[in-house]
C-alpha cells in the first residue's frame, strides 16, 4: 500500500493555493462583502438593542399575534422572552438573532433567486445537486477557515460560515415547490397569454409559497444552530456562555446558555411556522 500513500493526490495542496490566491486577488471584493455585511449586522443590533428590552418583546408578540391572529403563539413568545430576561441574557439573545436574521436575509436573497433558476433548468439544478449536497455534509468547522482567513474574526466571518451551511436549504425548498407547481395552473396560465414573469408572480410563487416558508423556518433553525460554532470565530451571542462553560467545564452555565437556545428556537419555529397561521 506504500505506492498509493506515495502518490497522494494534493486535495489540500490545491486548496490551499486556491485560498491563497483568493486571498491576493480578491481583497477589494472581499472588503466589500465585510462592510456591506457588517452594516447589516450593525443595523439589526441597534434596532434590538436601542429600545427598552420591553418594547422590542412587545413588538415580537405583536408581529406573531399578527401572522397567526391566535393567542396562544404570541403568548409562548411572551412568556419566552420574559424567561430569558428573567435569566439575564437579552444581550446575548439580540446578538445571537441578529446573526439569525441576518443570516436569513442573505440565505433568503441569494437561496430563492437560485432556486426559481434551476427549477426552470433541471439540467442546472443536476450540475448544482452535488454542490449543494458538499456545503451541507462537510464539517462546519471547516468554514470557519477560511472564514477567518479572509474576514478576521467577529461577527462577519460567524455569518459567512453560516450562510454557506444554510443557503443549500432555501435553494432545495424553492426549487420543490416551484417544479411541484401543478400542471393544470401552468397549463391555465399558458391558455390565457401569460408572458413568464406573469406565470412566476400570479401562478409559480403563489403556489410555491408553503415550500419557500417551510425553507424560512429551516434557514433560521439551521441558523440557531450555527449560533456555538461562530462563537468559536469571536461572533458574539449565545454561543460564547456555552464556550466558556466548556472551558471552565461549569455544568451549570452550560445548561443555562443551552436552555435559552432552546427557548430561542422553540420561540422563532412557532411564530414562523405556516400552517399555524390563520
Amino acid at each position: 500500500m506504500d505506492w498509493l500513500t506515495e502518490n497522494k493526490i494534493p486535495v489540500g495542496d490545491v486548496a490551499e493555493a486556491a485560498f491563497d490566491w483568493a486571498q491576493d486577488h480578491g481583497e477589494t471584493l472581499f472588503d466589500a462583502m465585510a462592510f456591506a455585511m457588517e452594516a447589516l449586522i450593525d443595523g439589526i443590533l441597534w434596532v434590538l438593542q436601542t429600545p427598552p428590552p420591553l418594547a422590542v418583546v412587545l413588538v415580537f408578540v405583536a408581529a406573531t399575534f399578527a401572522l397567526h391572529r391566535r393567542w396562544q403563539p404570541a403568548l409562548l413568545v411572551l412568556l419566552g422572552f420574559l424567561f430569558i430576561l428573567n435569566q439575564g441574557y437579552w444581550e446575548e439573545t439580540t446578538e445571537s438573532l441578529t446573526l439569525v436574521l441576518s443570516a436569513c436575509v442573505v440565505c433568503m436573497g441569494i437561496g430563492v433567486p437560485i432556486g426559481i433558476a434551476v427549477a426552470h433548468r433541471p439540467r442546472l439544478y443536476a450540475w448544482m445537486r452535488p454542490i449543494l449536497d458538499l456545503m451541507q455534509t462537510l464539517p462546519t468547522f471547516v468554514y470557519l477557515i477560511p472564514a477567518i482567513v479572509f474576514f478576521g474574526i467577529g461577527m462577519v466571518p460567524g455569518l459567512i460560515a453560516t450562510v454557506i451551511f444554510v443557503v443549500p436549504a432555501p435553494i432545495r425548498l424553492t426549487h420543490l415547490g416551484i417544479s411541484s407547481t401543478p400542471k393544470a395552473l401552468i397549463e391555465a396560465a399558458d391558455a390565457f397569454g401569460a408572458t413568464p414573469s406573469q406565470k412566476l408572480w400570479k401562478v409559480e410563487l403563489p403556489s410555491a409559497l408553503p415550500q419557500i416558508m417551510a425553507g424560512l423556518n429551516q434557514t433560521i433553525m439551521l441558523s440557531l444552530s450555527m449560533v456555538v460554532i461562530a462563537a468559536l470565530v469571536g461572533a458574539d451571542g449565545l454561543g460564547v456562555p456555552v464556550v466558556r462553560a466548556l472551558n471552565r467545564v461549569d455544568t451549570g452555565l452550560g445548561f443555562e446558555a443551552g436552555l435559552i437556545i432552546v427557548v430561542v428556537a422553540i420561540m422563532l419555529d412557532r411564530a414562523l411556522r405556516w400552517e399555524g397561521r390563520k
